[in-house]
C-alpha cells in the first residue's frame, strides 16, 4: 500500500472541500466501509493520495425512512443493517435479498449502501497490475479478458475494450425498482435516476461513472408499490455463501388473474453495468404468466447477448436463472 494523507470530514460540505480539486494524478477518494477500497489499495490497482473518512456523517446518512409512497436509504447505511430490516424485507423483499445473500455477516456490518453501488469489477486481470493490458485500469491498453480467461465477464453491455462484469447486487434491485440517487458536491445537492449512475464501457471503461469529481452519494430513494411485496432476487453462484453471483435476477410482478400488468426484471453477474431488462419486462406485459412467457421473455432480455469462448453457458444459465425468479415472484402473496 502507498502512502496517502488521512482527513476525517464532520459534515456532507467539509467531505466535499477536502475531495476538492482531485484529478487522475491525484485521486482523493472517499472512506466509509472501506470494504473495496482498502483491498484495491493493498493490491496497487487503487492509489489515492488522499482519503476522506466520512463516518461521522453516519448520524445524518444512515436513516431506513418509510415516508409515504417512498423509501429513503441513506448512504451510510450498513448492508446488514437494510438486509435485517423487517419493514424493508415485508415491503420490498428483493431489495433486503440483493444485500443479505452478498458478501458475509462481517462485510455486510461494516460497508456502506453507497459503497456498494460504487464497487469494482472483480476481474483478475483488472485487480493484478502485473496484466498491463487493461483498458479500465490503464486506458489505452487493450483488455487481456478478451482472449484470456473470461468464464465470468459480461455478455451484456460490453465492448471491444473491455467486458468486465459489474459485481454488485444491490443495484440491480435499484434499477429494477426505478430509485433514484441523491447527490451533493460543491454547487450544492441534485438527484439522478440510479439507472444513469453507471456508464457502459464502451471505448472509456475506466469512466464508471456519471460522478463529478469529489461529489458524494448521500441517500437513495425508492418509489413503492404495493405490488413490490411480490418481489425477489436469485443469485446464482459457484458456492452458497461469500461469492459473486454468476448469474443473477431482480423480478417484481404486478399481477391480475394471472396476467402480467406490470413486471421489473433486472439481471446481474452477466453484466457491466446494473442491467434493466425492458426488453423482457415489454414480452411480458398484458400476457399471462406461464412457463413459456416467462422462457420467451428471459430470450428477449438475452437477445443482445456477446458470449466470449469461456462464458457462452451464460446463456443458458441466464435464461434459466430469469424463468426462476419469475416464477418464484410468481409464486408470492402481494
Amino acid at each position: 500500500m502507498r502512502p496517502f494523507a488521512f482527513q476525517a470530514a464532520a459534515t456532507p460540505a467539509d467531505a466535499i472541500a477536502a475531495a476538492r480539486g482531485t484529478s487522475q494524478t491525484e485521486r482523493v477518494e472517499y472512506l466509509a466501509g472501506g470494504t473495496t477500497l482498502i483491498d484495491l489499495m493493498k493490491l496497487d490497482v487503487m492509489r489515492p493520495a488522499k482519503l476522506v473518512d466520512i463516518n461521522q456523517l453516519s448520524t445524518s446518512l444512515s436513516q431506513v425512512q418509510f415516508a409515504g409512497d417512498r423509501l429513503h436509504l441513506g448512504a451510510l447505511a450498513r448492508m446488514g443493517q437494510v438486509a435485517d430490516d423487517k419493514s424493508v424485507i415485508q415491503q420490498v423483499p428483493m431489495l433486503a435479498q440483493s444485500l443479505s445473500l452478498a458478501a458475509s455477516d462481517q462485510i455486510r456490518n461494516m460497508a456502506s449502501l453507497g459503497g456498494n453501488v460504487l464497487q469494482r469489477t472483480r476481474c483478475p486481470y483488472f485487480r493484478d497490475p502485473s496484466w498491463t493490458a487493461c483498458n479500465k485500469r490503464n486506458p489505452g491498453s487493450g483488455c487481456a479478458a478478451l482472449q484470456g480467461v473470461n468464464r465470468m465477464h459480461a455478455i451484456l453491455g460490453t465492448s471491444d475494450a473491455c467486458i468486465a462484469n459489474y459485481p454488485g447486487d444491490f443495484g440491480q434491485a435499484l434499477v429494477a425498482l426505478d430509485a433514484t440517487v441523491e447527490l451533493q458536491n460543491g454547487q450544492g445537492a441534485r438527484t439522478l435516476p440510479f439507472a444513469q449512475l453507471h456508464r457502459k464501457p464502451g471505448a472509456t471503461p475506466h469512466l464508471e461513472t456519471t460522478l463529478a469529481a469529489g461529489e458524494l452519494i448521500t441517500g437513495f430513494s425508492v418509489p413503492l408499490k404495493p405490488w413490490f411485496k411480490r418481489s425477489v432476487y436469485i443469485k446464482v453462484r459457484d458456492r452458497q455463501s461469500y461469492e459473486f453471483a454468476v448469474a443473477s435476477a431482480a423480478v417484481a410482478l404486478d399481477l391480475q388473474g394471472g396476467m402480467v400488468r406490470e413486471a421489473r426484471i433486472a439481471l446481474g453477474g452477466m453484466t457491466t453495468t446494473p442491467w434493466r431488462a425492458r426488453e423482457a419486462e415489454t414480452a411480458l406485459r398484458g400476457k399471462q404468466l406461464n412457463a413459456q412467457t416467462a422462457d420467451d421473455a428471459a430470450k428477449a432480455a438475452l437477445a443482445g447477448a456477446v458470449t466470449r469462448h469461456d462464458n457462452g453457458f451464460k446463456l443458458e444459465l441466464g435464461r434459466r436463472t430469469i424463468v426462476r425468479a419469475l416464477l418464484a415472484a410468481q409464486a408470492l402473496e402481494a
